[in-house]
């Protein structure tokens, strides 16, 4: 894994909570938790590649 996604997932987090705590203090809360949600599926797109090689290097390592 990279360091640098590492530091692309810390700063969406980042990012995240402070457009997610402003929209919650506006009295919009269906769009912090869609805010949120985006957040969580755009991280996720970056780190289910690595989780399908670790299952795959997984497989091969047990000759599953």
């Amino acid at each position: 894994m990279e360091v640098g996604l590492i530091f692309k997932i810390a700063a969406v987090g980042i990012l995240i909570t402070i457009l997610s705590q402003v929209l919650k203090h506006s009295g919009r809360e269906e769009h912090a938790f869609l805010i949120s949600l985006a957040g969580l599926i755009l991280v996720l797109s970056w780190i289910v590649p690595y989780i399908y090689d670790l299952f795959t290097t997984i497989q091969t390592l047990f000759s599953l």
